[in-house]
């Protein structure tokens, strides 16, 4: 016979009601049954001290090592014992495995992809700034414990024109931002917390519902649904749970009130599907990760007011149903499936290393490149921010794009990456084909043609569209390419014998992926895009319109990938790259606009609308040079003087060899002569700013990155003092 061990952390059965059920049904199914907690174990004996069931009494008995153990009792008091039970699984198998946390359930799942789509965005709260830019693109946000249980710990956070309203308990509380910042660094102080959209699941009556997904292994090794049914919220809340208040209903009566009777037994077909295509899905990953097998989940879904299935959370000891009398059912399929797992281990091994050979040979994953004169690091690190919600990503580091990085990144990458986001840097001819040598893409960017090293080029832009095309020649033919419409250099890559797809973005010209409302906001820049038909908003945290180019390229290969506009909101909430736009609020009201990775005439044209933006008052103009301009660097640093002078820059001051040029260009531009200043000297120019910078002043800072202007900018917020303002903090 099949001997079950219950293992529980309390050494009485007497203490726990279910252990009479267990052990009633293991005796109906033919196995013996023996309840134990760890010190009842002995590993020098292979025997187990504990209780076995009989004639209506539980009897204090030495046994055998179980065949079989049905893991039960808390997991955190478990884990005081947690040496022993690892050695006992070890040797023998245990039912009711950890599929993890609601956070590692959801990276697992968007690992798999098959079920990303219901997933809802989330992110780990870390400080107030992860809120205040979730509730920035979504307004509507769920915060809750990770590792809550019945529905403990949620808030509701609705954004408004005046502040936010917090609901907890059937209680809505308002709050402003001064006072939700240090109410959410309370709530981080005591537990983690995971922030998410709202999905609005509403039953006609406009009571907020979700639906319970229980899934069990039969004595076959199956997957079989034990029940499925609603679970209504009180009025004024949005918890269903039961301990909250929350009932439950059948699953046929309810679907047939919400949605008629044909729609109803259609969505009940469909949640049958999904809860065993899900619990499959989960098996799988399970074996692959960690080469072990579940039996029982429980899965949390809504509905939305489309119909669409979210997923809320998964949980890997779902208990009993509260209700419809199927605690038997669970009990029977559990010891049934424990006397299946004790006697088919060879069976399950096998099963586990098919699937991770199917798993190896599947493997096609998306490898892109991103190249051009300028925006390259910012599309990189949107294009990674976006598919890390999804994906386990390898994205390759800061300004990272020389041939010996690529090398280095090669070595790096592994068989856990499922996507590769990769930037190819130039500056001679032949460089990008070495690029694509190392590592080809599937996937291609071309951001635009630019002047950026155009004095290599014998000042031909034709010469720099020619060494950019060797990203479209190196890539797979097959792949797809991304080019900007609205970039009119753009036109001279060589696209004719690309046998690959083509896909534009824009924002001035009709494209495949066009932004348009494109306009300034708090924080950053919002805009909107047509996704499948649909029109989506989007919001950036970092300023300029250029970078909305640089999202829209993510964008665009995000929705290629088959990723949400969930999704993509949420990965467009990235880490912005060091000194790419990053703006001080200093003291006096001063803010100062660092942007001093590199420079080229777009980048300081891009650099000057945002200036012209976002400067309240007063707007002050400190460029350093712009490098390898070759014989057009004279022409072109007069063309930045006048563009200065036409978006009504009050102060210009220039760095370096030939920087005086754009003053020039400035003033004959009709700047008045004592608002300009050259300097050599870095220390001699800073002195000046002391005296120049005054209250309300917007200063835009600029320059090569071999200029080091980035020194200005930490001269000048040390001088004046970083106002803490944690909502705008590094925007």
């Amino acid at each position: 016979m099949t001997l079950i061990g219950m293992l529980h952390h309390r050494k009485d059965p007497k203490t726990v009601l279910k252990s009479y059920a267990y052990a009633v049904v293991a005796m109906a199914e033919g196995a013996d049954f023996v309840y134990f907690s760890p010190k009842g174990v002995n590993f020098a004996e292979k025997t187990i001290k504990g209780y076995v069931y009989e004639k209506g009494a539980w009897i204090e008995r030495i046994t055998p090592f179980p065949d079989v153990i049905y893991n039960t009792g808390s997991p955190e008091k478990l884990e005081k014992a947690r040496d022993i039970i690892l050695t006992l699984q070890d040797t023998i198998p245990f039912t009711t495995v950890s599929i993890g946390n609601k956070w590692s359930v959801n990276e697992r799942l968007k690992k798999g992809k098959e079920f990303v789509k219901y997933l809802i965005p989330s992110k780990i709260l870390k400080e107030w700034k992860d809120l205040y830019e979730f509730l920035l693109a979504y307004h509507d946000v769920v915060v809750k414990p990770l590792d809550g249980r019945k529905g403990q710990g949620i808030y509701f956070i609705k954004r408004t024109e005046n502040g936010f309203i917090v609901n907890k308990d059937s209680k809505d509380v308002f709050y402003s931002q001064e006072e939700l910042h240090p109410f959410l660094n309370q709530l981080l102080e005591e537990n983690i917390y995971i922030a998410q959209p709202y999905i609005c699941s509403k039953t006609k009556f406009g009571q907020a519902f979700d639906l319970r997904l229980h899934v069990q292994k039969n004595g076959q090794g199956r997957w079989v649904i034990t029940t499925i049914y609603p679970r209504i919220a009180p009025p004024g809340t949005i918890i269903t749970n039961i301990n909250n208040g929350g009932y439950t209903n059948y699953l046929e009566p309810f679907l047939n009130q919400e949605f008629g009777a044909e729609s109803a037994f259609n969505m009940k077909q469909t949640l049958e599907y999904f809860t065993l295509s899900l619990a499959r899905h989960l098996d799988e990953l399970q074996m692959l990760e960690y080469e072990e097998v579940i039996d029982e989940i429980g899965i949390d879904i809504g509905l939305d007011q489309n119909q669409k299935i979210w997923i809320y959370e998964v949980n890997w000891r779902p208990g009993c149903p509260p209700a419809f009398y199927l605690e038997m059912d669970v009990v029977q399929n559990t010891i049934q499936y424990a006397i299946y797992l004790a006697h088919n281990q060879d069976k399950i091994k096998h099963e586990i290393q098919e699937v991770r050979k199917k798993d190896l040979t599947k493997r096609n994953i998306p490898i892109i490149a991103v190249t051009g004169s300028s925006g390259k690091t910012t599309t990189k690190s949107f294009i990674a921010s976006v598919l890390n919600t999804r994906m386990n990503i390898y994205e390759s580091r800061d300004y990272w794009n020389t041939t010996d990085h690529t090398k280095m990144h090669a070595k790096e990458i592994d068989s856990s990456h499922e996507a590769i986001v990769l930037e190819y840097g130039m500056a001679y001819p032949g460089v990008i084909t070495e690029h694509c040598s190392i590592i080809q893409p599937n996937i291609s960017i071309v951001t635009n043609i630019g002047l950026a090293h155009i004095g290599n080029f014998n000042g031909d832009i034709r010469g720099i569209a020619h060494a950019k095309s060797e990203l479209i020649h190196g890539m797979k033919q097959n792949g797809v390419l991304f080019i900007n419409s609205d970039d009119e250099n753009s036109r001279y890559l060589e696209t004719d014998r690309f046998k690959g797809k083509i896909l534009t973005t824009g924002i001035r010209t009709p494209s495949d992926y066009r932004a348009y409302d494109v306009s300034y906001g708090e924080n950053g820049m919002n805009f909107k895009m047509q996704l499948s038909g649909e029109e989506h908003s989007f919001f950036i945290p970092i300023f300029g319109e250029h970078h909305v180019y640089n999202a829209i390229n993510a964008i665009a290969v995000a929705d290629y990938l088959g990723m949400t506009p969930l999704e993509i909101k949420s990965g467009l909430l990235f880490k912005k790259p060091p000194r790419r736009m990053t703006v001080y609020h200093l003291n006096q009201s001063v803010t100062v606009i660092d942007d001093t990775v590199h420079s080229q005439p777009q980048a300081v044209f891009a650099a000057i609308d945002v200036l012209r933006n976002i400067g309240p008052a007063r707007k002050v103009a400190i460029l350093g040079q712009m490098r390898e301009l070759g014989n057009l660097l004279l022409e072109q640093y007069q063309k930045v003087g006048k563009y200065l002078v036409e978006q009504g820059i009050d102060h210009l001051i220039t760095y370096g060899y030939r920087a005086d040029t754009i003053g020039l260009g400035a003033i004959n531009a009709g700047m008045p002569s004592e608002n300009v200043r050259h300097f050599a000297d870095k220390d001699l120019m800073h002195r000046y700013l002391l005296e120049l910078i005054q209250e309300n002043d917007a200063v835009l800072v600029k320059g090569a990155s071999k200029t080091n202007m980035f020194e200005t900018v930490e001269f000048i917020v040390s001088a004046l003092g970083e106002i803490e303002a944690e909502a705008s903090k590094g925007v």
